[in-house]
């Protein structure tokens, strides 16, 4: 029922979703950008739907999930992240990879809404401890579209890789496209 709640909302908004991902991938992290609006959950909550991927779970800054809305991000498969304390959460979601029979999880590299220089890197680090493949996707509001890329090629050379993920991103247009990566 949510799924076609979606489509309805992306079909009145304008929005569409395309995808380059390969069929049958059991587990993996979608890294998503740019991320530069509250609008953004919803619009990935909706392409989540459609693209029938409700079974991947995200990061969230743990003051999201107080009371009243608490409950609802959890159900929503939010995980909280408390980033005032120093803790191996790199580990520990690359462990849930290793326990959780197909765990998939989405993470926004820059970390904020706010402008950024450059990515926090912890989504590429936990990809290789857990040996999953990262998928890539954009958030397009010039062109009011979400898109899945393929498998991201990764060469174990971390700036190197990210300094690519953030090129395939630079041509997509934030809702405050003045908030992206330059």
């Amino acid at each position: 029922m949510f799924r076609a709640f979606s489509k309805f909302m992306f079909r009145l908004m304008g929005w569409s979703v395309r995808s380059a991902m390969p069929p049958g991938l059991d587990k993996y992290i979608v890294v998503v950008a740019p991320h530069t609006s509250n609008l953004d959950f919803f619009v990935g909550l909706f392409a989540r739907s459609i693209m029938r991927m409700t079974d991947v779970r995200y990061l969230a800054k743990k003051e999201l999930f107080r009371w009243p809305l608490g409950a609802l991000f959890r159900a929503l498969g939010g995980y909280p992240v408390d980033r005032s304390k120093k803790t191996d959460l790199v580990t520990q979601v690359a462990d849930l990879f290793r326990t959780v029979p197909g765990f998939k999880i989405a993470i926004t590299p820059e970390g904020t809404r706010r402008h950024v220089d450059k990515w926090r890197t912890g989504f590429y680090r936990i990809a290789m401890q857990a040996d999953v493949p990262i998928i890539l996707a954009a958030l397009d509001y010039g062109r009011k579209e979400v898109s899945f890329s393929d498998i991201f090629p990764m060469t174990g050379e971390q700036d190197a890789d990210i300094a690519h993920m953030m090129d395939h991103f630079r041509a997509i247009k934030g809702r405050h496209p003045e908030k992206g990566v330059t």
